[in-house]
């Protein structure tokens, strides 16, 4: 696998990458089957397993030799990665070098376990470790032996915080091995980001490649070729190659692959350029006045899962009555039906700290799967105009689409790609039909001691609520540390009010702390502390519990409402009990959950509510069917959305070639 990649890089040595393969209709289908018919063998277990016990039998060997000693092994297997390729034996020395440099220069030493996700994630498949397992420094296993071997590596995750916190971690293993790493955040100039692709190894986000990627496409051109950018690099100092970010894609290891291949797959990423505004500022003033009168379940219908309405034709009649006597724009149809049906999903499905904040008077929107800003970000076809209208912002020019990729389209395109998360059970199958990618779940070091309480449920929000703010009273009493995961800015800093009024001393982390995040973390674990935080807290961080916290029973996490994704909520609960340290978790809900809202008027919710009036035993087990139930409806629908932007972007890209463009 490797040496087909090594060749990429000396063959053309221009941006190397997986050209698309198209794929029969029986290809696909038996593809698909076989791949998902092997998903659940343990036979590459069992050879990393092997694998593992020649690492240690390395290990021994070289445990006691001197620093000095342990770098001149560096060189000589470097040669030999680049004369054979990474064969078995020489990746199982070079995990344990790996292995006795983490532990001399970062305190840290692989587990077993660790050793077998890293060799899983080298052979280009998905580790699926637990919460807490230390993903992180397994990831210095795979990348530091590809780099060894030649191959550039970039080590994706899903936030600038954890990019800068887990290369700088590593950096010390990697510098000894002559690996200088590189880091890419939202902020990098032109210049940082085309320096730190460069390096051997380097951290970035998952938005930041994808977008340097699609710049790369622009700058390029549509018509280039490998040939073309090579001839014109030979006479032409200012040529096209030497303004390109990347140098291509080569191997990926996607941190919290779940979330980044398949949460955030529903959505494809744009490069706008600044464009006229389709329409004069006063129709989208017009717009939000007209759209106010429209009738909710009569003018227009919403599907709150796939984030839609639709018109219906009394609300298309009512449309064509209201603006009659406006004339102009609004005799077109099709184009005052497009501009109603935006007006109406920026007042109806769009909503101020949750889906996005106001700071210095702009609209800047918040990351729903990470609880962050992208402040250079905007929605498209007016939406983000009238939302602005809304809020009474400034309003900005609506961009024009200059290129555009999905996420299952951008990562299909490295030649190895692999990853590790500690959620990917529920999506196997989904890995493996879009990327080709097996999940293969590895043990955990230490048993795990995490305890589930049950499900708290109630019919009004309000209700839980009060309940939820007097559970953290009573373990706040009893010294722990507590962390509330909520799903909006606008839920965590209600909790904070009543916290506030409930004298309760805490901490809040949403997107408008983010500059204190690091901060923040490193006291959630202390005696007595509370933090209530998004989505920012769900993923990749790690909560160090005091001595006395551990003593009384650990980190105590409260999930206010459920996820769309069970996935979400495992991520969240897996703040807690990590590495054999105790810890306990409950979820609370309500009715009048979002997830929920669009089921109210089932029977077998109205005698759910019936049930629960009268405390009846059968409640807790109807609780967890009713939320499975209900998440698992909507990750279906989520799935559906993808599979038809997939097929979406494929359609596009053939269009695409046959006109001779690209993207």
């Amino acid at each position: 696998m490797f040496r087909a990649v090594l060749e990429s890089e000396t063959g053309s040595g221009i941006y190397p990458e997986k050209k698309p393969q198209e794929e029969s209709w029986l290809e696909k289908k038996a593809n698909d089957f076989f791949g998902r018919l092997t998903l659940g063998l343990k036979t590459r277990r069992r050879r990393s397993q092997a694998f593992v016990e020649r690492v240690n039998r390395w290990s021994e060997e070289i445990h006691d030799l001197t620093d000095e000693a342990l770098k001149e092994r560096i060189d000589p297997l470097r040669s030999r990665f680049r004369k054979d390729g990474v064969r078995w034996e020489h990746a199982a020395f070079s995990f344990a070098l790996i292995r006795e440099f983490s532990e001399r220069l970062l305190g840290l030493r692989h587990f077993d376990v660790q050793l077998m996700g890293g060799w899983i994630i080298l052979n280009g498949m998905i580790a699926e470790m637990e919460t807490g397992e230390g993903k992180t420094l397994t990831a210095l296993l795979p990348a530091c032996t590809a780099a060894l071997a030649g191959v550039p590596v970039h080590i994706i995750t899903v936030n600038d915080y954890l990019a800068k916190r887990d290369a700088e971690w590593m950096k010390p293993v990697y510098e000894a091995f002559g690996l200088p790493v590189g880091i890419v955040t939202h902020e990098k100039t032109f210049e940082d980001r085309f320096e730190a692709y460069r390096r051997p190894i380097t951290y970035c986000t998952n938005k930041e490649v994808v977008f340097d990627y699609l710049k790369d496409r622009l700058i390029a051109g549509p018509q280039s070729n490998p040939i073309q950018l090579q001839i014109e690099r030979l006479h032409n100092p200012e040529a096209r190659f030497n303004r390109l970010r990347l140098r291509g894609l080569y191997f990926a290891i996607v941190d919290e692959a779940d979330s980044i291949l398949i949460d955030e797959a529903r959505t494809p990423l744009i490069i706008s350029g600044q464009g006229k505004n389709t329409y004069e500022n006063q129709v989208y003033r017009q717009a939000l006045d007209l759209a106010q009168q429209f009738e909710d379940s009569q003018d227009f219908v919403i599907d709150r899962i796939k984030r839609s309405l639709e018109l219906t034709d009394e609300g298309k009649h009512h449309l064509s009555e209201l603006t009659e006597s406006l004339g102009g724009f609004w005799k077109g149809r099709q184009w005052r039906e497009e501009l109603i049906s935006q007006a109406l999903t920026a007042l109806h499905l769009f909503f101020r700290d949750k889906d996005y904040l106001v700071r210095d008077g702009k609209v800047q929107i918040v990351d729903e799967f990470t609880g962050r800003v992208m402040g250079d970000r905007s929605w498209e076809r007016g939406l983000h105009q009238l939302i602005e209208v809304k809020e009474d912002c400034e309003i900005t020019s609506q961009n024009e689409t200059l290129t555009r990729i999905s996420y299952q389209r951008f990562f299909r395109r490295y030649l190895i790609l692999s990853g590790m998360t500690g959620t990917a059970r529920e999506v196997a199958r989904e890995l493996w039909s879009v990327y080709h990618l097996r999940v293969i779940k590895i043990p955990t070091n230490k048993p795990l001691i995490r305890r589930r309480l049950p499900t708290r449920f109630f019919i009004r929000e309000e209700t839980k609520r009060r309940n939820i703010v007097e559970r953290i009273k009573e373990l706040h009493q009893q010294g722990r540390p507590v962390l509330v995961g909520t799903r909006s800015v606008a839920a965590s800093e209600h909790f904070s009010r009543l916290l506030t009024q409930s004298s309760l001393p805490h901490r809040i982390l949403n997107a408008r702390q983010d500059q204190e995040e690091a901060a923040i973390i490193a006291q959630a674990g202390r005696l007595s502390q509370i933090t209530v935080a998004t989505n920012m807290a769900g993923r990749g961080t790690d909560i160090r519990l005091d001595p006395q916290a551990i003593e009384l029973g650990g980190l105590h996490v409260i999930a206010s409402e459920p996820h769309e994704a069970r996935r979400i909520d495992r991520q969240l609960f897996g703040r807690c009990g990590r590495q054999g340290d105790p810890g306990s978790y409950e979820l609370f809900a309500s009715l009048e959950d979002d997830i929920l809202l669009s089921k109210q008027n089932s029977i077998f919710i109205r005698w759910f509510k019936v049930f629960l009036a009268a405390e009846h035993s059968l409640c807790r087990s109807l609780s967890r069917r009713i939320i499975h139930s209900a998440q698992r409806r909507v990750e279906h629908k989520h799935y559906i959305i993808r599979g038809d932007l997939l097929r979406y972007d494929e359609a596009m890209e053939n269009v695409m070639a046959f006109s001779g463009r690209r993207e």
